[in-house]
């Protein structure tokens, strides 16, 4: 299966290059998006997100809702030495909401207590679909995985959470570090 093209996105006046905490890739899950029958609103709410906090957005993949087309997004991701993929959709219950399945066997270590912060905020600000999701938060070689759910309450929450880790987990797996 082959991907649909990223979009690249240029992040501007962040403060200089000092500022930089290195790279992202945001993934839409969505079969109705990867269509065209709707138009991705979150997608460009993520890339913002991730500017203000440092990283400079490569694109956005957009993916429908099967476990291979997400694998290969992620996979695509690591192999291309981002330092961060967020995925935005396929997380709740419903039979087609794969993407945790998918991250699950991308993952080499997962970072459960950052997943249930997220969904912890998220409840907690009225997000139902935050609260019901069953997205992973993991490291895959050097890069952090986070799943997000799709609606734009839920990815402002996680984001507003993940945020202050960010730069954390960036420094520890690029050994900048030590423990």
């Amino acid at each position: 299966m082959e991907l649909p093209r990223a979009t690249t996105t240029s992040i501007e006046n962040l403060g200089g290059s000092d500022d930089l905490l290195g790279r992202a890739l945001v993934v839409i899950v969505d079969d109705r998006i990867s269509t065209g029958e709707l138009a991705d609103t979150t997608g460009p709410l993520v890339t913002e997100l991730l500017g203000e906090a440092g990283l400079v957005v490569d694109g956005t993949i957009v993916v429908p809702g099967e476990s291979v087309a997400i694998r290969n997004a992620l996979n695509t991701a690591v192999i291309g030495g981002v330092d961060v993929v967020i995925t935005v959709g396929g997380t709740g219950v419903s039979p087609r909401a794969v993407t945790a399945d998918a991250t699950a066997g991308v993952l080499d270590r997962p970072i459960p207590g950052i997943a249930e912060a997220i969904r912890a905020s998220g409840l907690a600000a009225g997000a139902v679909d935050a609260g019901l999701s069953r997205g992973l938060v993991g490291v895959s070689g050097s890069t952090l995985v986070v799943n997000l759910a799709s609606s734009r309450a839920a990815v402002r929450d996680g984001m507003a959470t993940l945020t202050p880790l960010i730069a954390h987990v960036i420094a520890e797996l690029s050994g900048l570090e030590e423990n």
